[in-house]
């Protein structure tokens, strides 16, 4: 996630589906306890580095990673760029990040972007080590990658659980060789030659790990269907369906419901919200206009409040819950740890860019813990 954009290929949208009926977001979840309550915490070792502190809702100052563990957060998400330009979210800040989380007990999620800043729908940029090599050498440029990234982790002692082979790939990845859509690109042929690398590098680094493929279409049945049928046809072998899904971006409660009812049983795979989040504010705390800062951005009975907030992540919850046949595995959220701090911001590249998320963040602008968080790790755990 940076900049959300919708992908409005051609291709994509003459092989879409229409999005299926509205089915109750709650519907026979009960009381069925969530494997996944996550935190994409990405941005903390940078935040931490240019001053950041933590603390309880009571506002004693508290280690981050400590208390993601004290409210119930089960694993950690944690993006890997090849070679950034400020340094940060490659293997050598992962490593130490890794080996806090383990000691606190929390899980580890990795999620490879292959590029040296955000990839998303709108920007699947090629590392600049990279940016000569055609199919063949980028495919071994991901392996490579991929395996030496989640070796280092099981050879210190803290392997991942899980790993996304790319980031919110409805397009593809390393463009334009890597692009699934559209003249100028490589088509889902080679598409699926770098999937097959990361995901052989994974299973062949730890063979037990647990892969995903992420898109960012949670209320968007046709863009799932379209995407997830091609993936199938090119004999893609993962074990988790991912998605993004943001309320403002990606419809409402319903739309998201039918959808992963329809792909779980239609892939026979289970599904994961890989990113979601809600404003407990819509102020903001630098000059830069976050996000997410209009009453029309708001889902109805959601209000831009810490109370709204922790409501939104409860129906998340029970939207993943109430997935047929327990194929919910549960939720992440996105950099909720990203507080404002001067020289965090969202541009590798410039120190001075502001964050666009920290009234998205689960803790406030005097840096104490939100009931969201509290609610994110225990509520159905």
């Amino acid at each position: 996630m940076r900049r959300r954009s919708v992908l409005t290929a051609a291709g994509a949208a003459a092989l879409a589906v229409p999005v299926l009926g509205a089915v109750p977001a709650a519907a026979s979840s009960g009381g069925r306890r969530l494997e996944i309550r996550a935190m994409d915490i990405s941005s903390l070792p940078k935040n931490e580095d240019h001053g950041a502190v933590y603390r309880t809702a009571d506002g004693h100052r508290v280690d981050p990673v400590r208390l993601l563990a004290r409210a119930g957060i089960s694993h950690a998400r944690l993006k890997v760029w090849v070679n950034p330009v400020d340094g940060y979210n490659d293997k050598a800040h992962i490593l130490p990040l890794a080996r806090r989380l383990r000691r606190a007990g929390i899980g580890i999620w990795i999620d490879f972007h292959y590029s040296d800043t955000w990839a998303d729908p709108a920007h699947q940029t090629k590392p600049a080590a990279w940016a000569d090599l055609d199919v063949t050498g980028l495919s071994r440029a991901v392996y490579d990658h991929t395996a030496d990234v989640l070796g280092a982790l099981r050879r210190q002692g803290t392997p991942a659980e899980f790993v996304q082979v790319g980031n919110e790939i409805n397009g593809g990845l390393l463009w334009p060789e890597g692009k699934n859509w559209g003249s100028d690109g490589g088509g889902w042929g080679n598409l699926a030659l770098l999937l097959k690398a990361g995901l052989s590098a994974a299973r062949d680094t730890q063979p037990r790990i647990r892969t995903m493929l992420h898109l960012a279409a949670g209320g968007d049945n046709g863009t799932s269907r379209w995407w997830f049928d091609n993936a199938v046809a090119q004999g893609l072998d993962f074990d988790i369906i991912a998605q993004s899904y943001y309320p403002f971006w990606h419809g409402g409660l319903d739309a998201a419901a039918a959808n992963f009812a329809d792909i779980t049983a239609r892939y026979g795979k289970p599904v994961v919200i890989a990113e979601t989040a809600y404003p407990f504010t819509l102020s903001s705390e630098d000059d830069v206009n976050d996000i997410l800062n209009s009453p029309s951005q708001l889902t109805p009975g959601f209000p831009a409040t810490p109370e709204g907030q922790a409501a939104w992540l409860r129906a998340v919850a029970d939207l993943m819950a109430a997935v047929p046949n327990g194929q919910g595995l549960g939720h992440c959220y996105w950099e909720g740890a990203w507080t404002y701090r001067a020289g965090s911001g969202w541009n590798p590249e410039d120190p001075t860019s502001g964050n666009a998320w920290e009234n998205l963040a689960l803790f406030d602008f005097e840096d104490r813990a939100l009931p969201g968080l509290r609610t994110l790790g225990r509520y159905r755990s």
